[in-house]
C-alpha cells in the first residue's frame, strides 16, 4: 500500500527524499484524521473510533490505487 505524505514539500515532489521531521504526516494518517471525525460520537469508546478510522484510511488508500 504506497502511503506518501500528506502535504510534500517541493524537495520531495522534485525526487529528493526530506530527513527527519520534514516529511510531515503521512496520507494515511490524514485520512485517518478526517474519517474520525465522521465517526466520534459524544459516547463512544475511543479506541473503537481511532480503530475504525485507520480501517477506513487504509480502504481509501487501496481504492486511490486502483
Amino acid at each position: 500500500m504506497n502511503n506518501p505524505p500528506a502535504f510534500p514539500t517541493n524537495q520531495y515532489a522534485n525526487g529528493i527524499s526530506p530527513s527527519g521531521f520534514d516529511t510531515g504526516m503521512t496520507l494515511r494518517d490524514y485520512f485517518a484524521a478526517k474519517a474520525m471525525q465522521a465517526l466520534i460520537d459524544k459516547e463512544v469508546f475511543f479506541d473503537d473510533v481511532a480503530e475504525s478510522a485507520y480501517k477506513v484510511a487504509d480502504h481509501m488508500l487501496r481504492v486511490r490505487e486502483t
